[in-house]
């Protein structure tokens, strides 16, 4: 691994003005990308979406959403630019991502991801995330499979533990209220 300078990240509330910004990340990261009304709609219409977007000089260079379901954050999307992957932008996304999950309520958070997509998978892992099931013929570019991955009780002991390992590990965020004060695709 490669050692980098910490990266001061932005990380806010995606707006509808970012959409462009995060097409260009989506369509460089996936297959079968979201078009940008779909954006769109998630920002303006669905009450349970909540996304976030990482800024580096002032460019978005990653994304992540979830939909708060009763008590579950599922996460929706979740992708950094190609140019700064394995740099922790992905981590420091992330563990906004969990801190706004907590905020909400979330007992759990839950996601899906391509088997193929080793890198992913062990990001998440690293966030507490283990696989639970399988969902047959998922991605409809491939048909691959896709994982069902989960955490343990947000409020354990256990993911309590796995927090403070990120936030040390990836330095504090700079994201969301309630995430520590300042200090890579899932479908």
């Amino acid at each position: 691994m490669v050692a980098h300078p910490p990266l001061t990240l932005d990380i806010r509330a995606m707006a509808v003005e970012d959409i462009p910004e995060v097409q260009v990340i989506e369509k460089a990261s996936f297959p079968v990308p979201w078009p940008a009304y779909a954006f769109r709609q998630e920002l303006e219409t669905n009450r349970m979406a909540r996304y976030l977007v990482a800024r580096l000089d002032g460019r978005i260079v990653a994304y992540g959403g979830v939909w708060m379901l009763i008590d579950e954050a599922h996460v929706t999307s979740f992708a950094v630019d190609p140019a700064v992957r394995r740099m922790g932008v992905g981590g420091r996304l992330m563990l906004a991502l969990m801190h706004l999950a907590l905020d909400t309520g979330a007992r759990v958070a839950t996601l899906e991801v391509r088997l193929s997509n080793e890198a992913a998978r062990l990001l998440y892992g690293r966030f507490g995330f283990r696989p639970v099931g399988v969902r047959p013929r998922y991605y409809s570019d491939n048909g691959e499979d896709a994982l069902i991955m989960t955490t343990e009780p947000l409020g354990s002991p256990v993911m309590r533990r796995t927090m403070v390992e990120m936030t040390d590990r990836y330095g504090a965020s700079d994201g969301p209220p309630g995430a520590p004060t300042r200090a890579e695709g899932t479908r």
